[in-house]
């Protein structure tokens, strides 16, 4: 991609999901992220009511009166942002595809982090871990991610969810909070999430495209399995591919909310012909309910 059209796109992308940010999504944000540590701020008096395993013993026996240590909550926190930059996401039918809206939703999740001062890091994977970009602050790095998720070219085409939670678990040493983005077109990930999970704050963001539900009954079509790289025909005429498809998606389907359910992973679903807008303020709202 030329460097021109490459600066228009991220700056097109800059323009829209900052402004969401700004205007929708910045006090949503910072009303469910909150810092999970509290740092030490400075010492007071004791008062009827204060828990007593705050005293003080130093500054107490020294002034002879009990005082009582105060704190104040760690705003900064680290943002894991996990993008599946597989085959399987070059695929809309809706104008729209799955990765554009991928890139979308995450540029809006950065810039919101970014203006809580957060840092921000990256893990770009497909069937293993294509990419990692450490955490940092900043305009100009949450720039850089969105120039890598317009021109990032995988090595890999298939999907491997289990590589890159494990990889999270393992590189990031203090607690976070994740989003993983993905089509979730994979298998035999539980341990994994429920690891990463337990140890982190793990968000599951799921895109997928309407027209993967159901298969129309439009007669011989020819398809490409984007993530094998392989042509297949598939006769949609026929009932009975119909119906072994959409009891493929279904069973698929209730492996994933049965899945998210059991490692106790939010999750927001979101469509490629739908505003994203709506998913993820209910999901902001649903875990401040809970705070």
């Amino acid at each position: 991609m030329e460097s021109a059209e490459l600066f228009k796109k991220v700056r097109k992308i800059e323009i829209k999901t900052r402004g969401l940010s700004n205007h929708i999504f910045s006090g949503q944000y910072h009303s469910v992220f909150k810092g999970r540590g509290m740092a030490f701020s400075e010492v007071r008096e004791y008062q009827p009511g204060d828990d007593i395993r705050n005293i003080d013993w130093n500054v107490t026996a020294r002034l002879n009166h009990p005082y009582v240590k105060i704190f104040d909550e760690e705003r900064e926190l680290t943002v894991m942002l996990l993008i599946d930059v597989s085959a399987s996401n070059q695929f809309g039918t809706q104008k729209t595809l799955k990765q554009e809206v991928l890139t979308e939703i995450a540029a809006v999740l950065a810039f919101s982090a970014i203006q809580n001062n957060d840092k921000v890091g990256v893990i770009f994977f497909s069937k293993t871990v294509e990419k990692f970009i450490p955490p940092k602050k900043g305009t100009s790095h949450i720039l850089r991610i969105i120039r890598e998720l317009i021109e990032f070219r995988p090595a890999q085409q298939g999907t491997n969810l289990t590589e890159p939670l494990r990889y999270l678990t393992n590189a990031i040493k203090k607690r976070c909070t994740a989003f993983l983005l993905s089509d979730f077109l994979d298998r035999g990930f539980e341990d994994a999430i429920k690891i990463a999970n337990n140890k982190h704050d793990l968000i599951a963001v799921r895109i997928y495209d309407e027209r993967e539900m159901e298969l129309p009954d439009v007669g011989l079509i020819r398809a490409r399995d984007a993530e094998a790289d392989k042509q297949i025909w598939i006769d949609s005429s026929d009932r009975r591919v119909r119906r072994q498809y959409n009891n493929w998606y279904i069973a698929h389907n209730e492996y994933l909310n049965d899945t998210f359910m059991r490692s106790g992973v939010d999750v927001a679903k979101i469509a490629t012909n739908q505003d994203y807008i709506k998913p993820l303020m209910g999901l902001f709202r649903k875990r401040s309910a809970r705070r």
